[in-house]
């Protein structure tokens, strides 16, 4: 086969380590600035570099603009917007839980992409399907359960449940928005999977922009100063998001989006060795136990595709 049918894999790779970094980016941020700014930052800081990338895409590689529609727009805002309140519920799931685990139970966005896909549009599920969901059923339901003799006060298995809670919501709205920017690069029609990626990134990441910066501005307007004082790490978690962003999109355009998410479950391994090599976080055997399988699973969602 030809290498271009393959070139998905190693962007949707690269794509997963981007989204690591910015992530752990974005948590140093939130604890210094706070949720939503941690949140701006990753579209505001991120949306000069995909300009820069879509320049060059366009002057660079003589590739011309495409003709958009509303259909397109309104697709890339269902992908804009479920990924701006999915970040923020990530964040505030970093919060509760560890980053890793926090993370991996983002990451059932794959499985909830196919159980929707089975029940609202009659998808066909394989053996080896459903074995997949199973095998990674068990083992989110190994990193939910806190255990009736874990320490702790009644105020920290509150905080543990609504980790749980707030990760698999952020899993929810993912696949909500990998789905729309799915269907927008599809809508768009681009000869290039480059210009398709570059093009829908930037429209996403300056709606999303302007929207949180309205509220921030409206809400919270001492947030900006708090973001500023941080300018340094803003700017490389602007660059990781971009170059994630800009990845994802391109994968997207290239391959069907289950195949990209589910070899995107590769980020939990990075995010493993984050959180234990600059977050010094100690994993309990059950939830490695829980990650494993979890990875699992999702291998085998991956082999049945």
């Amino acid at each position: 086969m030809q290498l271009a049918i393959w070139l998905w894999i190693p962007i949707t790779l690269l794509a997963a380590f981007s989204q690591t970094l910015r992530n752990a980016a974005q948590r140093q941020i939130s604890g210094a600035s706070g949720l939503l700014p941690a949140t701006f930052v990753r579209f505001a800081f991120g949306l000069p570099f995909t300009v820069l990338w879509l320049l060059f895409v366009v002057k660079g590689l003589g590739m011309a603009l495409p003709a958009y529609s509303p259909v397109f727009l309104g697709w890339v805002a269902v992908g804009a917007f479920g990924q701006l309140f999915a970040t923020a519920l990530l964040l505030a799931a970093m919060g509760k839980k560890a980053f890793v685990v926090a993370v991996a139970y983002s990451k059932t966005e794959v499985l909830q992409i196919v159980v929707l896909s089975a029940l609202l549009i009659s998808e066909h599920v394989t053996g080896l399907s459903l074995a997949g969901i199973l095998i990674s059923s068990i083992g989110i339901f190994l990193l939910s359960v806190t255990g009736k003799g874990a320490p702790g006060s009644e105020a920290d298995r509150r905080a543990q449940i609504a980790g749980v809670v707030l990760g698999l919501a952020s899993g929810t709205l993912f696949a909500a928005s990998t789905v729309g920017y799915r269907a927008a690069s599809l809508n768009l029609g681009a000869p290039s999977p480059l210009i398709a990626g570059a093009f829908g990134v930037v429209w996403a990441q300056a709606m999303q922009s302007l929207a949180l910066g309205a509220y921030l501005a409206l809400r919270q307007p001492g947030a900006f100063r708090a973001v500023l004082g941080t300018w340094k790490l803003s700017l490389a978690t602007g660059f990781a998001g971009a170059l994630a962003s800009a990845c994802w999109l391109t994968a997207f355009a290239m391959h069907n989006v289950a195949d990209v998410r589910a070899l995107g479950m590769i980020e939990i391994v990075f995010a493993h060795l984050i959180s234990h090599g600059v977050f010094r976080e100690r994993l309990k055997g059950r939830e490695l136990n829980g990650i494993g399988l979890l990875l699992g699973g999702l291998v085998l969602l991956c082999l049945a595709m």
